[in-house]
């Protein structure tokens, strides 16, 4: 329903109300180890630090980021293993820290213990219509003879967000 687009419409507005930042995108998909490398590099650009394993890679980030006030978005995660790998846990990150994760698995979310939950649902129809209308005709309302055509599109498009729909369509 687009959880990945307000989550980088998030990090573009406030990162840079943060002393460090990271948006690790795709977080199932990827190894930890790279994922661990990317963070560290990402909220201290100018460590050089290596991460021998994964185990090593957790420690690490609990003593860099206990005292740093930062923005770190985990992208599409699966299992409650990848966070706690990465990040230990929600409060491992100094205060006024924002953690946020996008997912599937609301299930993951309570077990890791996260402070909020927003579920994020799809547009209604109407809203869809108009959203549409504006980025295909620059116009709130869509023009007679497109709008049987912008119906089916929006029905189609089962309510995700318009301007990403018609990215994927």
């Amino acid at each position: 329903v687009g959880k990945t687009t307000l989550a980088k419409a998030f990090y573009n507005r406030f990162s840079d109300r943060f002393q460090g930042k990271s948006f690790l995108e795709k977080v199932r998909e990827k190894k930890l180890e790279k994922l661990q490398k990317q963070l560290l590099s990402d909220i201290l650009p100018t460590t050089k630090t290596k991460v021998r394993s994964v185990a090593a890679g957790t420690v690490l980030v609990g003593e860099r980021f206990r005292r740093l006030k930062v923005l770190v978005i985990f992208d599409d995660v699966d299992d409650v293993k990848q966070l706690r790998e990465l990040a230990g846990n929600c409060h491992s990150f100094g205060l006024g820290r924002r953690i946020i994760i996008t997912t599937r698995n609301e299930h993951m979310l309570q077990e890791f213990a996260v402070d909020e939950i927003y579920p994020v649902e799809g547009m209604e129809q109407e809203e869809a219509l108009e959203l549409l209308s504006w980025h295909a005709f620059g116009s709130k309302r869509c023009p007679s003879e497109y709008l049987e055509l912008a119906r089916k599109v929006v029905d189609y498009c089962g309510g995700l967000p318009l301007p990403l729909a018609l990215k994927v369509l």
